[in-house]
């Protein structure tokens, strides 16, 4: 199974942002030490290209990022100060989701541990989100005739917007989004589902909802996934307000993959959001789906 980092492109936050980037390096490391990948599993993401960019991004956002001109309402939106790394983890996490998916088209599966990153409109970022992976991804492989049906499955509980923005008037994907009712974004864009949750929604909830949407992507027939595993749902998670247990999350990463596995679709698994405390909590969760795809795809 291939699996894509770029932990190495590290941001210099203050210190009183909530965004644990330590998650990312502390998930690799954790996959390894307990067995669950192997060391030549892992790959290096490559950077993204501009012309690979443009596909779901404006010229001028691109080059405001580029070059730190863009504006401080988006930087601000973002969540970042603005950086040349900032800038090239931002296009290593999409050079990393569209060699993910390449490599999911050949093998079955493979993921990225990053991206996710849904908050990501066309013309600029917002909650932690610079450009959008899945979106850049799906239209390379529509465009280069590498799937004609994409479905989006995003768990995690903040609304993709920016995936909806971007690609709910593309022919041939379908964007499915769960996610909390009264949680970010606060003014959502319809997808083509959208299941929203109250606060404190327990296992048996999402668990029972995500079947129904399930059922809807059945019904679409997709011949390519992404999953969108944002852990975020968790009851310990900061930024959540729901009430989901380590069980009930793996139990979700079944379904989602059962489904792919049993369909013969290939899934890229993209890692989505997760703001535990303590963030240990978090990273054991994104684990736990590696656990999960290891174990139904026999790897």
């Amino acid at each position: 199974m291939d699996i894509y980092y770029s932990d190495h492109y590290t941001l210099d936050l203050p210190e009183k942002s909530r965004f644990p980037m330590q998650k990312y390096r502390m998930l690799r490391d954790y996959l390894v030490r307990e067995g669950i990948i192997s060391e030549s599993e892992l790959r290096a993401s490559p950077l993204a290209s501009i012309e690979l960019l443009k596909l779901a991004h404006t010229d001028e956002y691109i080059e405001g990022m580029r070059t730190g001109t863009v504006s401080i309402d988006i930087i601000k939106r973002i969540g970042f100060p603005w950086s040349v790394n900032l800038y090239q983890r931002s296009c290593a996490t999409v050079g990393g989701a569209l060699a993910a998916a390449q490599s999911a088209l050949k093998n079955g599966i493979a993921g990225n541990l990053a991206g996710g990153t849904h908050h990501a409109h066309a013309d600029r970022g917002e909650g932690y989100c610079v450009f959008n992976d899945i979106a850049v991804a799906s239209r390379y492989l529509k465009l280069n005739s590498q799937a004609s049906r994409i479905a989006i499955i995003d768990l995690d509980v903040h609304q993709g917007n920016g995936n909806s923005s971007i690609l709910r008037d593309d022919d041939g994907i379908f964007v499915f989004s769960m996610h909390g009712e009264k949680n970010y974004p606060f003014k959502k864009v319809a997808s083509h589902l959208d299941i929203a949750l109250p606060d404190g929604a327990s296992d048996e909830m999402f668990l029972e909802n995500l079947e129904v949407g399930m059922r809807e992507i059945a019904n679409f027939a997709p011949d390519f996934i992404f999953y969108q595993m944002g852990v975020d749902p968790l009851k310990e998670d900061r930024l959540g307000k729901m009430n989901l247990s380590l069980e009930g999350l793996m139990r979700r990463d079944e379904i989602v993959l059962e489904f792919a596995k049993q369909n013969r679709i290939p899934v890229s698994l993209a890692l989505g959001g997760g703001y535990a405390k303590p963030i240990e909590l978090s990273v054991e969760a994104y684990a736990n789906t590696y656990r999960v795809a290891k174990r139904l795809f026999r790897l």
